[in-house]
Order: structure tokens, then C-alpha cells, then sequence
């Protein structure tokens, strides 16, 4: 599948967190970095999400705040 998004991010599930409409789902990356996603409950649990799965977090976007940190 091709898909436009240019910002994916391989890892591995470390947590999925069912809720009664979302699901939230933390990836960890290789870096040990984590990404954390709301996706609906239905789509998580289509896809099967389990700790240890290898999934691409696709982000797609038309905002992204920044804050800076300088002093």
C-alpha cells in the first residue's frame, strides 16, 4: 500500500488502553522514544492491537505546535 504521509514511525506496541469509544495505544520506537495515539476502539481492535506488535505509526497533519524552550 502507498500511502502520502512522509512521517512514519516503526515500533513496537507497548501498551494498548481501551476506553469506551478510543483506544490509546503506546508505540515505543527504537530509540525508546514513545509515540501515543487515540484511535477508535473499533479500529484497535480490528487491527488486533497486542503488546509486541510491530506497527508504523503514520502521522499526518496539518498542525503541529511548537513550543520553544529556550530561556
Amino acid at each position: 500500500m502507498k500511502i502520502s504521509a512522509r512521517n512514519q514511525l516503526r515500533g513496537t506496541v507497548k501498551a494498548v488502553k481501551p476506553g469506551a469509544v478510543m483506544a490509546e495505544v503506546v508505540v515505543e520506537l527504537a530509540d525508546g522514544q514513545e509515540v501515543v495515539a487515540a484511535i477508535t476502539l473499533g479500529s484497535a481492535q480490528e487491527l488486533n492491537l497486542k503488546v509486541g506488535d510491530n506497527v508504523v505509526a503514520i502521522i499526518k497533519s496539518t498542525d503541529v505546535m511548537i513550543l520553544s524552550q529556550a530561556d
